[in-house]
């Protein structure tokens, strides 16, 4: 991608009162962005800099690399650290764990990481003790909703298969005990179900899951089954199996259930932690946060085909509901 169309993407720099400009140090902060897929919710980073002063071309410049699904994002970060940045956002564990690879003095800003601790990014969340700190994408308890929500939407649901490639989704354990944690106050069983990046191996593994009565899915938040919603959405309404997914996107595609956090808010969190290690924060004395928001979507039609009435309570708390 261009520098000039990602700049567009992000909206641009915003014309700011002279009384804001004066407080703004003089010198140019340079400022790193790794990506590892491209968002067109991500100009909420650059919004949310420009409400604290900060614009690109003015007071900041942004030295950025897109790696699309990770590809050559060794290369990227090497580069990238050699622009000598004050400070690198990075979106993706794989930018971040790249990043870390080339750098323990550069502060790293990351978002969408699961499990930053057993990724080996930080040593607790209330005190990272690195050069890394950021917005975690998902907290364990998380899991323990989707289950929930499932069960919610088909009573007779016995057991939970959770959906996802070890390979892309190296925290797939991670979240498999989370899951299993929460099944038995719910009574039900969580069913591993590991896949490839492969359309057979993921069609075989869709209907070894409907093969077990009163079977659902968890389809996990990770690149190997975002790359393939459209085909898993249409294997489960092809095999009658109710699905939650972390992305509302799908849900417009006629997945049944999602909840997810508010990607645009993620990238608020993100900017508000660039701004404080700008303006003197250490990373290492910064937490780790959580998302404060989550938002749910589900699909009338798809739940009709499926012969499910949704949950009231569901509807009432959508935030989206397709009809």
């Amino acid at each position: 991608m261009r520098r000039r169309e990602f700049i567009t993407l992000l909206g641009g720099a915003a014309v700011w009162p002279l009384s804001v400009r004066a407080k703004e140090p003089d010198r140019i902060r340079r400022i790193g962005m790794l990506v590892v897929f491209n968002d067109p919710d991500i100009k909420a980073f650059q919004d949310e800099l420009e409400k604290h002063g900060w614009s690109d071309g003015r007071n900041i410049h942004i030295d950025y690399r897109v790696a699309p699904a990770g590809a050559h994002v060794q290369a990227l970060a090497k580069e990238l650290v050699a622009t000598q940045p004050e400070v690198i956002f990075a979106l993706g564990r794989p930018a971040a764990a790249a990043l870390q690879n080339e750098t323990h003095t550069i502060p790293i800003v990351f978002t969408y990481v699961i499990d930053p601790i057993g990724a080996g990014f930080i040593a607790s969340l209330a005190r990272p003790g690195s050069n890394l700190t950021g917005i975690m994408a998902y907290e364990p308890s998380v899991v323990g909703k989707w289950v929930q929500m499932l069960k919610k939407f088909a009573p007779q649901t016995a057991r939970v298969a959770l959906l996802g490639n070890p390979k892309t989704a190296v925290y797939y354990d991670y979240l498999l005990h989370a899951a299993e944690a929460a099944a038995p106050s719910l009574g039900i069983e969580v069913v591993p179900s590991r896949i490839e990046n492969d359309a057979a191996d993921i069609e075989r593994a869709i209907a070894a899951i409907a093969s077990m009565p009163n079977s659902a899915m968890v389809v996990l938040p990770e690149s190997t089954t975002s790359a393939n919603s459209d085909l898993i959405v249409t294997l489960a309404a092809r095999n009658r199996l109710p699905a939650v997914y972390s992305f509302k996107f799908i849900v417009r595609a006629g997945g049944l259930i999602s909840y997810g956090i508010v990607a645009a808010e993620h990238y608020r969190q993100a900017a508000l932690y660039v701004d404080r290690i700008l303006r003197g924060a250490k990373p290492s004395d910064l937490p780790v946060q959580t998302p404060t928001k989550y938002e749910t979507a589900l699909n009338r039609k798809t739940a009709e085909a499926l012969g499910l009435t949704p949950p009231a309570d569901l509807i009432v708390a959508a935030d989206e509901v397709i009809e």
